[in-house]
């Protein structure tokens, strides 16, 4: 076994200890081979140096005889022909996919060049590092549909970095909605940047009470609530549009007043700011918390129906959310009972609760109040 800086790693080197961010996170396993991707998030995490497996001298082979007349060559084993594809998940081909292995490499450069930005901005700089910004981000949905791109974020979950790949995400996912309501491309860049700017604020935020894994205390959420406040304040006066500094301020307020940090209702909120709402909402609850697992995308449209589609631009919600189930008609899922089944049928006034059949043949309409108890918790 040798200790080599991250640095120094090379694609097919074998990990002798199993990698663990600062908080406990494997990254990788003992025994898992590196990868150009796997570097790259070993970068990401800030890791400084990794235990490799020494490579073996390749023992002598001798030279074999030439066989007697009377000897027979062995059987060459048949390979299993087990369907192993057949129990393969949609997320492991995701995974497994290149394209997939290239963005995350493409993610975590995104992740490294928005902080430098947003430090920059900080410390002076102006809007002029914008497409800078928006080249970067090009590189994640380009040749992609916007549900692609949504799975593809899915299955990128940071636990260690609370504002950045929140950020990223948001803004990828808040391009989506954009293209769902046909927004024009001048538009859709202006929400992309709003997405990676909306929670700027938050680096004023000390870290004990970012990093909190508990509830907070009243004192402590009124410095939280405070961060919109705080982002409007470090982008002003630095040629930011507009549409930018509303969804900076205004993410966090509801279309029925119980917003913050102004209370404003309906038609006081920027369009933009309503687009980011959204896409913030949904990237925090389909993220892992320290108190959860990240909920599934059924799971996510039945909390925006129980808390109320009132509280965000109608249009815009519903859009969304139509968007987003009606992507995973025909779907294998599991039920909370252990059941699955497959998606056949979107209820459009009851949108996380399909019709499903069950890979016994059964057919159940989770609307129906006799499945009141039954919800879908992963998709497959």
């Amino acid at each position: 076994m040798q200790t080599l800086t991250t640095d120094k790693l090379e694609a097919g080197m074998v990990v002798a200890e199993p990698i663990l961010t600062k908080r406990g996170q494997v990254i990788a396993k003992a025994g898992e081979k590196l990868s150009n991707q796997l570097i790259a998030k070993l970068t990401f995490y800030r890791i400084e140096s990794v235990s490799i497996e020494e490579e073996e001298a390749p023992e002598e082979i001798p030279v074999a005889e030439e066989p007697a007349p009377s000897q027979e060559p062995k059987a060459t084993p048949k390979e299993s022909t087990s369907r192993v594809s057949d129990q393969i998940t949609y997320t492991q081909r995701l995974k497994a996919s290149p394209s997939f292995q290239k963005f995350q490499t493409d993610y975590a450069l995104n992740i490294t060049s928005l902080k430098k930005n947003i430090e920059a901005i900080k410390n002076g700089g102006d809007a002029s590092c914008t497409r800078d910004m928006l080249e970067n981000c090009e590189s994640l949905f380009i040749s992609k549909t916007s549900l692609e791109l949504l799975d593809m974020i899915g299955n990128m979950r940071n636990l260690e970095d609370p504002i950045y790949s929140h950020s990223l995400n948001v803004a990828l996912i808040a391009r989506a909605i954009g293209k769902w309501l046909k927004w024009p491309k001048d538009a859709l860049n202006d929400l992309i940047l709003a997405g990676l700017l909306h929670d700027i604020g938050k680096t004023e935020i000390p870290e004990s009470i970012l990093n909190k894994p508990g509830k907070y205390t009243d004192d402590e959420f009124e410095t939280m609530k405070s961060h919109p406040l705080l982002g409007k304040k470090i982008l002003n006066g630095k040629g930011f549009d507009s549409n930018i500094l509303a969804a900076t301020l205004q993410h966090h307020e509801r279309s029925d007043g119980s917003g913050y940090p102004r209370g404003l209702m309906d038609d006081e909120i920027d369009d933009f700011a309503c687009v980011i709402a959204i896409a913030d909402v949904y990237d925090a609850m389909t993220s892992a918390r320290a108190h959860r697992e990240p909920l599934c995308s059924f799971q996510v449209i039945s909390q925006f129906e129980k808390e109320g589609l009132h509280k965000y631009r109608t249009k815009y919600i519903l859009t969304f959310l139509e968007r987003i189930a009606n992507a995973y008609n025909n779907s294998r899922v599991m039920l909370n009972n252990a059941k699955t089944g497959r998606v056949v049928y979107i209820n459009k006034s009851s949108l996380s609760r399909p019709v499903i059949q069950l890979d016994n043949g059964e057919i159940i309409n989770l609307a129906d109040s006799a499945y009141n108890n039954i919800f879908i918790k992963s998709i497959l």
